[in-house]
């Protein structure tokens, strides 16, 4: 096996790093990873007491925090909730057209909630809680672009009526919607308002601290209660965004629990078309002392991660950058056949059997509700620590030719018969082409 590392250290012995490796192994499996954990600190230690410089490293692999083996298993039925999620997509997506219908230029975002839509239903079905007569209930923060989503779903869940739904955007005759969370003119519906500037992420930190606050003085029992902030990653570079992060840290706010919606785009292009936005946010999370879980690749790629015994898939997935990830789902499978595995030949023929159907759906990891459940569940259990998850995935996911990882997408307010028509049958809905 040979190593692929981000050093620039020539392996001089590969031998020697086996055994060295093999011995880590055999660590971890017989006294565990806290104990593998332990010597590795120790022998750093030791090393720059000697004057070695080792130098710091705040970012981990491009690949999934949890690996495989490690994932809690998803308790559902993951059918019914890809029905159901389908449904909650095409609401969202006809309350923005049908409200710029009715009254063109109103506005609305149709592709932030397309991206985002697994995250969220992820958090309905499994871990938002409601307050009860003896539960405070959860926080949670939803990003403002995604409103239309959380609509739909209450749409479907009988809370909102469509009346409301035909009136997004439109509230001077008392039955609109908000553009976005609104808990002054949507007091039973909301809890706080945000829309993309940052203020939910600096809001989410004090309210986090205030819930320890009130528990450690006796006021009320808030210990089982978390603070879920929802945001995006053209929103982290808004300064109050990460501004008080430390402060999550230094209070040991294991409470609270930030889901970043990576899918590489602004309002007006791309976050870091030339870099990595989950790595650089990695790093910001990590240098704080966050729990940082990556949730990169859907369960399409285990089995290639798996045949991936050399580490060329894993080196070939650091190299690429956010700009030309877009491309890659933009462009299709073909394009990707050639332009990401076709750098390497052995890469090339890893696929060789697959189709460009099935390149093309190798999924992020945001869009699998397995990966999504296994980075909620380990994050509402850790202890000690603020937790951030990196979800990558697909603004627009599923808009097809009328914006799916297009730059302008974040702008788009409709889409014609025929995108509509192809996402129905990409998504399996129960719609004839005259209700289309």
């Amino acid at each position: 096996m040979s190593l692929n590392t981000n050093l620039n250290t020539p392996d001089i012995d590969s031998q020697e790093t086996q055994e060295w490796l093999d011995a880590l192994m055999s660590v971890i499996e017989n006294e565990g990873p806290e104990r593998a954990h332990f010597l590795l600190e120790a022998m750093i230690d030791k090393a720059r007491r000697t004057g070695a410089n080792l130098p710091y490293n705040a970012t981990t692999a491009y690949l999934n925090t949890i690996p495989t083996h490690l994932q809690s298993k998803l308790p559902g039925d993951p059918e019914m909730e890809r029905r159901i999620r389908a449904l909650v997509r095409w609401n969202a997506i006809m309350t923005v057209l049908r409200a710029n219908e009715k009254s063109p230029g109103v506005g609305g975002h149709i592709a932030s909630f397309q991206s985002a839509a697994t995250l969220y239903d992820t958090g309905f079905n499994y871990f938002f809680r409601a307050p009860t007569e003896n539960f405070g209930g959860d926080c949670v923060y939803f990003q403002g672009h995604s409103s239309p989503g959380v609509y739909a779903r209450a749409y479907l869940e009988g809370r909102i009526t469509e009346e409301q739904m035909d009136n997004f955007r439109q509230e001077t005759g008392g039955n609109g919607l908000p553009s976005y969370p609104h808990p002054w003119l949507m007091p039973d519906f909301w809890q706080f308002p945000t829309v993309s500037m940052g203020l939910g992420p600096l809001a989410g930190i004090y309210q986090a601290r205030f819930l320890k606050y009130i528990h450690d003085r006796g006021i009320a029992d808030t210990s089982d209660r978390k603070v879920w902030v929802f945001c995006g990653d053209g929103e982290m570079d808004e300064p109050e965004s990460l501004g008080a992060i430390s402060l999550a840290t230094r209070e040991k706010l294991d409470n609270l629990i930030f889901v970043i919606n990576c899918n590489l785009q602004r309002l007006d292009g791309p976050v870091r078309g030339n870099g990595k936005i989950i790595q650089e946010l990695e790093s910001d999370f990590r240098g704080s002392g966050w729990n940082v879980l990556k949730v990169v690749w859907g369960s399409y790629w285990d089995p290639l991660l798996a045949m991936d015994k050399d580490g060329l898939l894993k080196k070939r997935m650091e190299e690429c950058v956010d700009g030309e990830y877009q491309n890659f789902k933009q462009k299709g499978g073909a394009y990707t056949r050639e332009h990401f595995f076709g750098k390497y030949p052995e890469l090339k023929a890893m696929v060789a059997a697959m189709s460009d159907q099935d390149i093309w759906r190798l999924n992020r990891g945001g869009h699998d509700p397995h990966k999504v459940y296994a980075a909620y569940d380990a994050a509402v259990n850790h202890k000690g620590q603020p937790t951030v998850i990196l979800a990558k995935t697909v603004k627009g996911y599923g808009m097809g030719e009328a914006g799916e990882g297009q730059n302008t997408t974040h702008q788009q307010k409709s889409m014609d018969i025929e995108s509509l028509k192809k996402f129905r049958d990409r998504f399996d809905l129960p719609l004839t082409d005259a209700q289309v």
